[in-house]
């Protein structure tokens, strides 16, 4: 299930990242990376606040739905 479905304040582990390499390679400068945890913190305007090793970042749905956890 991709992300975006996620309930707020579950952990979750990332089972893949989808996209182009380009997409894959800025989720990975941000923290998403396979077997990691996010945890969805709030959904705002569009965008969604999560958490990934100890930060919070937002980042926009069209970027959520490639990750599937």
């Amino acid at each position: 299930m991709s992300l975006i479905f996620a309930n707020a304040g579950e952990e979750n582990i990332i089972k893949k990242i989808g996209g182009k390499q380009e997409v894959k390679q800025h989720l990975a400068n941000l923290g998403f990376t396979v077997g990691g945890t996010v945890t969805v913190i709030a959904e705002m305007a569009g965008d969604i606040i999560v958490k990934v090793k100890e930060s919070r970042i937002a980042i926009s749905k069209e970027m959520a739905q490639k990750i599937i956890i």
